[in-house]
């Protein structure tokens, strides 16, 4: 008696901030790569599926990418990675400072040594 069958793995390669496709929101995307691998006697030989596949976490959508996207994803989070702290400077739209007409940078709920007091466009519930 052979006993044979197949298994799936999956790898989470990088978290992409990426603006989604479905709900339209700039949010975290995870990429992954599934692969489908032939077993005998529950022992994985072989793979003979690899599929790169994104997912947003704000609604749970996922799309899969071509492996040749997939490697361009990887490429992008590996640079950003080593420009300081995982953030590439004028690619986050809510990053401090991103948006100017705005009094205090781009986050408007944060309080970090900028001098606002309470009531003047602030955090309204941190006193």
């Amino acid at each position: 008696m052979i006993i044979f069958g197949t298994k799936g793995y999956i790898y989470q390669l990088a978290i992409l901030t990426l603006v989604c496709g479905q709900c339209g929101n700039p949010s975290a995307h995870t990429l992954r790569k599934r692969v489908s691998k032939f077993t005998l006697f529950f022992v994985p030989l072989f793979p003979y599926s690899t599929k790169h596949y994104t997912q947003c976490t704000f609604c749970g959508v996922e799309h899969q990418v071509p492996n040749e996207q997939a490697e361009q994803l990887l490429a992008q989070s590996a640079a950003q990675a080593q420009q300081g702290g995982g953030q590439q400077h004028g690619a986050n739209p809510f990053a401090q400072g991103a948006q100017g007409g705005q009094a205090g940078g781009g986050n408007p709920f944060s309080q970090g040594g900028q001098g606002q007091q309470p009531g003047q466009g602030g955090n309204p519930y941190q006193h």
